[in-house]
């Protein structure tokens, strides 16, 4: 793995994460949370990268009005409300894919006696309110990093759109594989142990990549092919 991106130092806002990330773990081990609740929890993070997404475009969009929208071999200048009706459309396709995976591999429809729209038009009756204080600390640590890292120094007047729209996607890849892959031990009821490997994997992951130095690269080569 090249050196780029692995993080040097940690920021602030990462101690948040990784208490968010540590809760359900200590909820689980110690306090007799159940593990596949927290892994529906954790399906619903995807949703809440996705509305900080959008809160932030939208914070650009007020700010600039427009930006560069770059392709392989050009460039335009577009409406800042262009790149969030694509985002929402495109992320919307990766959480539903998600979402959906995860419901019917792990057998928490047939459970809970729910479908995908059943279970966003009613996911807080699914949940007891533990792990509501769970949500509660996803909110609180991108609440976090939205003002300690985009508004506090001022980047929604600089940082590019397209930046900000390809931004969750290596995370949320990452937790599409781990959400997966663990709906499948909850199968087998190894749910406890393996939570303890999901909350590792995943604070490693979004943590410790650099994820800002991997897509500033690909921004960077994106630019160049278009004649920037």
């Amino acid at each position: 793995m090249s050196s780029f991106t692995i993080k040097k130092t940690l920021k602030q806002s990462d101690l948040f994460i990784i208490a968010a990330n540590l809760m359900p773990v200590i909820g689980v081990w110690f306090l007799g949370w159940n593990a596949t609740e927290v892994f529906m929890v954790y399906a619903l993070e995807t949703i809440i990268i996705g509305f900080f997404t959008l809160l932030k475009m939208g914070i650009v969009t007020l700010v600039r009005k427009t930006d560069t929208w770059y392709n392989k071999e050009s460039s335009q200048v577009v409406p800042g409300l262009f790149f969030m009706i694509f985002f929402l459309i495109h992320y919307g396709m990766f959480v539903a894919i998600q979402t959906g995976m995860f419901i019917s591999v792990s057998g928490i429809g047939k459970e809970f006696h729910i479908g995908f729209f059943e279970f966003f038009l009613h996911w807080p009756s699914y949940f007891r309110g533990d792990l509501l204080y769970m949500l509660l600390g996803f909110f609180i640590s991108y609440g976090f990093d939205l003002y300690w890292n985009f508004i506090r120094p001022g980047a929604y007047r600089t940082v590019p759109m397209m930046y900000l729209m390809f931004q969750p996607y290596g995370r949320i890849i990452v937790q599409q594989f781990v959400v997966i892959l663990g709906s499948m031990f909850l199968l087998f009821g190894a749910g406890k142990i393996f939570i303890l490997i999901f909350a590792g994997v995943k604070i490693f992951f979004e943590v410790f990549i650099n994820y800002e130095g991997i897509l500033n690269k690909a921004m960077q080569e994106t630019k160049s092919q278009s004649g920037q």
